[in-house]
């Protein structure tokens, strides 16, 4: 297929969906391209046991339109994949989305002519696209890290990253499973298949700080509570820090240490990932308030495992890193598994995987460990994968794949100085990057994306592109907020240490969702100051 269009979108998911209704509401041709059979995303691929919301879901939505949010009801406070892969066709179906979106079909490349100011776009069906604007809604999570380790494909049983789990699922009856990982994902796949395998052996690199998940049934009550909610919801979620409901409010300072405990105890039995999001702000940039509040957590887990052995293994030293600086992982009876007989904590720190061997997995001192399934949660190429996995090639045959490799950098996390009509969501240098309830982030960005179109239209330009001056303006603004808190002093996903050779830059932004959409609102409303337009 050989076509002209104004705009495609990367992507199908919670902000490629958004980003195709806007474009047609304002009456621009957009095409919808996305690698899987259906829309949903992250929610597609992502169908392993267990996998759920950790936002609550009456916040994990799009706030644009008041029928289309109360017009969907919630089961519980954090659903489950198949209910939210529901809800995204219901968004789909109601915004009658489907036939601005050519499924199955992956991007390979794009290229930008500078003599029309345009891009072409191909794909794996043979597609070959000429567009003014390229949308990446390719996702913050979504470059599965699939051969991390030696002999995999030796294996003779079943191997299978959680980020491209098969849809038919998977038999565990009789099946020894070994899971490496206990991330958020690995988590939430360990508490959900121990009880349904024959031996399950867990691989364990870093300990995670984690918090108990309250997930109640929702029946009318709790459904006519929260949809009477939906107007204090759309004004508060995108200006609080992380776009969820909840803040930091409460300075450690002013507070006894009794009542400090008591704030944290009460926090801690709310279920959620409040704790983490809206307890004490200090704890991001405090030693001291840091190790209080990773002692308190720390010690909620061991409460729970009680052996010596499970606790070395599973609980973070409070010295090894600060709760909150690292992904903070939502579970149900997950630590509770561990004292199953049939379930083992192998710990792989500093005895690590070797590789994969035709019976198992062999570990550095030549000890093989026979499973017939592994399910490997090992985590993605964060933030630049997404975009970086396409061969991106922007002006003068600068290619997005070869910068990011120099220097993770973008300006507001939205476009590349380099790379003119080249805008994206869930990008480095923003919060959507990480530290944001998903579907706030994602809106307020596709939203601005959608202004900025409107605006070159409005006044005739074609091409805007981010000046050198302008993003480095930004790194520098990104960077010196980050380098003031813990989370620069810890290695992680975050900051792309689990990817050899990726450039250190922390990948998202923070000074808050808030304070980002703030400032996202200046430049527009500037004109676009800082970014060149033709």
């Amino acid at each position: 297929m050989n076509k002209q269009v104004d705009a495609i979108v990367i992507g199908a998911g919670v902000s490629g969906l958004y980003q195709i209704h806007q474009l047609r509401q304002q009456g621009v041709d957009v095409l919808g391209l996305d690698a899987a059979s259906d829309v949903g995303g992250t929610w597609y691929w992502n169908r392993y046991p267990g996998a759920r919301f950790d936002s609550e879901s009456y916040i994990y939505q799009y706030l644009f339109d008041e029928d289309l949010y109360k017009d969907w009801t919630w089961s519980e406070r954090f659903p489950a994949q198949p209910e939210i892969e529901r809800w995204m066709h219901y968004i789909a179906d109601r915004l009658d989305l489907r036939k601005s979106i050519k499924f199955s079909t992956r991007v390979t490349s794009a290229e930008f002519n500078e003599a029309t100011g345009r891009w072409t776009v191909r794909t794996d069906q043979g597609d070959v696209f000429d567009s003014r604007f390229v949308i990446g809604c390719t996702g913050m999570l979504s470059a599965p890290l699939t051969d991390r380790f030696k002999g995999q494909d030796t294996f003779r049983g079943t191997i299978v990253h959680t980020g491209l789990y098969p849809r038919e699922g998977i038999d565990f009856k009789g099946k020894k499973v070994g899971v490496i990982g206990i991330g958020a994902t690995g988590i939430q796949v360990i508490q959900t298949i121990a009880h349904s395998v024959d031996e399950l052996k867990v691989f364990v690199r870093t300990p995670q700080y984690v918090l108990p998940m309250k997930n109640p049934k929702y029946g009318p009550e709790e459904v006519k509570w929260y949809k009477s909610r939906f107007d204090e919801l759309k004004q508060n979620l995108p200006n609080t820090f992380t776009g969820f409901e909840y803040d930091f409010t409460v300075a450690w300072a002013d507070l006894t240490p009794e009542q400090r405990r008591a704030r944290l105890e009460e926090i801690h039995a709310d279920g959620s990932l409040k704790l983490w999001l809206a307890s004490f702000g200090e704890m991001f940039f405090e030693e001291d308030v840091s190790r209080e509040v990773s002692q308190f957590v720390r010690d909620k887990m061991c409460e729970r495992l009680k052996d010596p052995e499970l606790i070395d293994a599973l609980v973070p030293e409070v010295g090894d890193y600060g709760f909150g600086t690292h992904r903070v992982p939502l579970e149900t009876n997950y630590l509770e598994v561990y004292r199953l007989p049939h379930v083992h904590a192998i710990k792989v720190r500093d005895n690590p995987i070797a590789e994969i061997v035709p019976e198992g997995i062999k570990l550095a001192d030549g000890t093989v460990h026979e499973v017939d399934i592994i399910i490997m949660a090992v985590g993605f190429d964060a933030g630049t994968g997404g975009m970086s996995r396409i061969d991106i090639t922007g002006r003068d045959g600068m290619t997005l794949r070869d910068e990011w490799h120099k220097e993770t950098r973008t300006s507001l996390g939205m476009q590349v100085h380099g790379f003119p009509n080249l805008f994206m969501t869930g990008a480095p240098l923003a919060p959507s990057a990480a530290l944001c309830n998903m579907t706030t982030c994602l809106q307020q960005q596709t939203e601005w994306i959608n202004d900025c179109i409107k605006y070159l239209r409005e006044t005739g330009k074609t091409v805007i592109e981010p000046s050198a001056e302008f993003e480095r303006a930004w790194i520098q603004h990104h960077d010196d907020l980050v380098n003031a808190t813990l989370f620069s002093k810890t290695d992680s996903w975050y900051n792309g240490s689990n990817i050899p050779g990726k450039p250190k830059r922390f990948l998202s932004y923070t000074g808050g969702a808030g304070t980002y959409r703030q400032k996202c609102k200046e430049v527009a409303d500037s004109g676009y100051a800082g970014f060149e337009t033709a």
